[in-house]
């Protein structure tokens, strides 16, 4: 008996060892799970046997589902869509973009657009136990990987999941998961979102629509994969002109292999303008964590290393390669090609040749499966939209910044932007602009230049506001300067126009141009150092390349500064009130004429109207350019091995030129804004409202509480050699109050800016309240002043608008010095 006993217990203990056999993909829980079920006794074996965890492929991936392979497969089966994750490509570096593909009509005030990106983050692919996780990985906070600091950055700096998929099956090979992922994409997840905190806000959106929102195609490639998705929000306050009640959009979000080795990054300096990506390195000897950003730029290689250290031009190994939209007119592409390949020259300087090209895009005869949307292939997109826009972004990685693709983006009613302002900036000096049908070749010449300006962006360089203060403004008038020059040392400045040159300036170049800047700035980050292994190692000869340019102003860097009048946009010259008294000038021949230039028999007056609003403009940015010079600071960055200082105050008398030009120019109202062929066609009244916004608008630029501390910072420092806020005030409020001073008449323009006046001074005095600062005591001093001016003048005058206006000040007032009525 006990040996039949013994039999029996080996026999069970076999049949159990078979049972828990395993696939090798199984987890340990599994594999728990499975030896320890049993059988309670009373029920039926069948209904209570567990169903396995994953399915067999075919029955998951069947017969018709539309696959693509690529990066890692994608898969369609009716309304599901699949992702089938390779384990090589678990917890390794994918950089996730999210961006709006589609957008409605006012979306974002018009500062959202067509291919904005709204995200950017590296992703882990990551298994645990039957799932797949989606984690977002930052590299924010590093530290070397010897060092045993990076544990302690590892667990304070925890990925979060972003999403967690069943695993529905394995491959064939069993070397890929398959999952379903309809739920990423359908479900308001934050991080895909193209709908920000403030916009949810603003729009009162409360809830995502699932049955309103779906998928529209997923696209593989061997680099990246492309998502786009359909989203409809409900929203109490949808954008203007939308009465749905919903707000949708269709959202892009591409998968990024990032290089298994990141490139040697370079180090950021402040004085040469570069896009940039942060870290912060707790590796640092210092006895802080150190903040550390690197350029973002292509990985750029030459094909010989040793004909490239004798100073010999070479081939990269990877030249960048932009190919053109096939929807881009026929007519404009040449112009394309030239704005991309413009950079060549630059590139030279850094020692590389045939660096950037530009190409026609395959036909589907020539390569059927060429896409726009593979990550391979950068493109200059031509978009019909009647957004006024040209974008010039790029993706980076973030270990490193190399620059992995980019798709500038040239929306098509952008060429009227540009044909408008070529009218009014340059018809003054330029007969060929005095049309809205512009040539074809100087719109192209326009269109090439703002082609260079998004592929430097591209590329990895940021705006330069300082470089049109590089050139002298007269200069702007010379014909041989500006046509070897041109307009500004870079043209990643937002000098777009000539608007210096007066009639008679013959030759004159109207139009930007690539500047030595451009090509100083690309050497700076693209040529290779030999010798330098790391880059640390580059930064001597980095900082050298700098140093030994300092002392010239075209290759300094500025972006646009809100204090530094040398850093400011759509300026040209180095002198912002010769430029603008040049500007208006030539503005004032544009206004006189602009009826007989934008009007033709049989047409409304559209264009004429469309055209005046943006003259307006115009001589709005003129007076704007000559306001950052009071209380203006020059900002030079400078590193303490260099002599100097890196803030300067201007000089009392730049800044007191700028208010009288001011006062002459822009607070009296000058009558040539309003032309008599304008005003009697463009609409029946609201013209002394806009001249009121125009003015006011300066008024409270001058005014600003930042720039009246800034002039008493300048006056504790400078004594006497400063312009003092106080002096500023006084003469401005002389000036704009002036007909009252001496009894004169008060037109509708004067007393719209006197209550302007009165209304930006109360404005100073409700904000500095709980400061209590001197800004509060001048704008005190400024109304008491004017309050006892309006009082005493009034009964001056007869009964009529100006007496009710000066008592109405007199009340206003009052009101705001003594707000509680004591």
């Amino acid at each position: 008996m006990k040996v039949i006993s013994l039999l029996l217990f080996l026999a069970i203990l076999t049949l159990g060892a078979c049972g828990s056999t395993k696939s090798p993909l199984a987890t340990a829980a599994e594999v728990t799970s499975t030896t320890t079920d049993t059988i309670p006794p009373g029920k039926d074996e069948k209904a209570d046997k567990k169903e396995p965890p994953y399915k067999d492929y075919d029955k998951v991936i069947t017969k018709d589902a539309i696959s693509q392979a690529g990066m890692f497969a994608v898969h369609r089966v009716d309304d599901d869509y699949y992702f089938e994750i390779p384990f090589s490509e678990l917890d390794t570096d994918v950089l996730l973009v999210s961006r709006i593909a589609k957008i409605p009509s006012e979306f974002g005030g018009g500062y959202v657009n067509a291919g904005s990106k709204t995200n950017e983050q590296v992703i882990h692919w990551e298994r645990s136990n039957n799932n797949l996780l989606l984690r977002s990985v930052s590299y924010s906070n590093v530290a070397d990987e010897a060092l045993p600091i990076n544990l302690s950055v590892q667990d304070n700096n925890y990925a979060p999941v972003i999403a967690s998929f069943k695993i529905e099956a394995f491959g064939k090979d069993s070397t890929t998961a398959v999952i379903k992922v309809n739920d990423l994409f359908v479900t308001d997840v934050p991080a895909l979102s193209g709908i920000s905190k403030r916009l949810r806000k603003e729009y009162e959106v409360r809830s995502l629509d699932k049955d309103r929102s779906f998928i529209s195609r997923m696209s593989s490639f061997p680099e990246n994969v492309e998502v786009r998705h359909d989203m409809t929000y409900t929203a109490g306050k949808p954008p203007a002109g939308n009465r749905t009640g919903t707000i949708s959009m269709q959202l892009s979000q591409s998968f990024y292999r990032l290089p298994e080795i990141p490139m040697q990054p370079r180090q950021y300096d402040e004085r040469v303008g570069w896009f940039t990506v942060r870290q912060v390195d707790f590796s640092s000897e210092a006895l802080k964590a150190d903040e550390k950003r690197y350029i973002r730029r292509w990985r750029m290689e030459p094909t010989d290393a040793a004909a490239y250290a004798r100073g010999e031009l070479v081939e990269p190994k990877k030249p960048i390669v932009y190919y053109l939209d096939p929807a881009t007119p026929e007519k404009f592409r040449k112009y394309f090609r030239q704005g991309i390949e413009d950079w060549q020259v630059a590139f030279e300087a850094a020692g590389f040749k045939n660096a950037i090209v530009a190409k026609d895009a395959p036909t589907p005869e020539e390569d059927p499966d060429w896409s726009a949307e593979d990550a391979r292939y950068s493109t200059v997109r031509y978009v019909a939209s009647t957004t006024r826009n040209a974008v010039g972004p790029s993706v980076s990685d973030p270990r490193s910044g190399e620059i992995i693709e980019s798709d500038i983006i040239w929306y098509h009613n952008h060429l009227r932007s540009y044909r408008n302002r070529y009218l009014l900036e340059t018809g003054a000096a330029n007969p060929s602009a005095r049309t809205l049908d512009t040539p074809e070749e100087e719109i192209g010449e326009m269109m090439r230049r703002v082609i260079s300006h998004e592929v430097g962006h591209a590329l990895g360089l940021p705006h330069n506001m300082k470089a049109s203060y590089a050139y002298p403004t007269d200069s702007l008038r010379s014909a041989t300067f500006t046509q070897k020059w041109g307009l500004a040392s870079t043209i990643m400045d937002y000098t777009r126009y000539n608007y210096v040159a007066q009639p008679g300036d013959e030759g004159v170049r109207f139009v930007r141009m690539l500047g030595p800047y451009d090509t100083y700035a690309i050497n700076w980050g693209y040529r290779v150092i030999p010798g330098a292994e790391s880059a640390a190692a580059e930064k001597s000869t980095l900082n050298k390349w700098i140093t030994n340019k300092a002392d010239d102003p075209v290759y300094r860097f500025g972006g646009s500064g809100r204090f530094d009048p040398s850093s400011q946009t759509e300026s040209v010259g180095d002198d912002p009130i010769k430029a603008s008294t040049y500007g208006m000038k030539n503005l004032e021949i544009v206004a006189n004429n602009l009826a007989d230039w934008t009007t033709k028999d049989g047409e409304n007056y559209d264009d004429l109207s469309e055209l005046y609003g943006e003259m307006l403009s115009v001589w709005s940015r003129y007076a704007g350019h000559v306001t950052g010079n009071i209380g203006g600071i020059y900002e030079h960055l400078r590193t303490v091995d260099e002599p100097g200082q890196s803030y300067t105050f201007l000089n009392r008398g730049e800044q007191k030129a700028a208010l009288e030009f001011l006062n002459e120019n822009v607070f009296q109202f000058p009558g040539w804004l309003l032309p008599e062929a304008v005003a009697n066609n463009v609409g029946p009244d609201g013209f002394v409202t806009r001249i009121r916004d125009l003015q006011s608008r300066q008024l409270g630029n001058l005014l600003r509480s930042d720039r009246l501390m800034r002039m008493v910072d300048n006056e504790a420092r400078n004594g006497r050699d400063a312009y003092t806020a106080a002096e500023m005030m006084d003469a401005l409020r002389k000036s704009i109050w002036s007909e009252v001073s001496r009894r004169a008449p008060v037109d509708a323009y004067r007393r719209n800016l006197q209550r302007a006046h009165v209304e930006r001074l109360g404005k100073l005095l409700v904000d500095d309240a709980k400061k209590h600062s001197d800004v509060g005591t001048l704008a005190r001093a400024e109304l008491t002043a004017i309050n006892k001016l309006a009082a005493g003048s009034a009964r001056r005058y007869g009964p009529g608008i100006v007496r009710y206006h000066l008592e109405d000040v007199a009340a206003m007032t009052a009101a705001m010095l003594d707000p509680v009525g004591k």
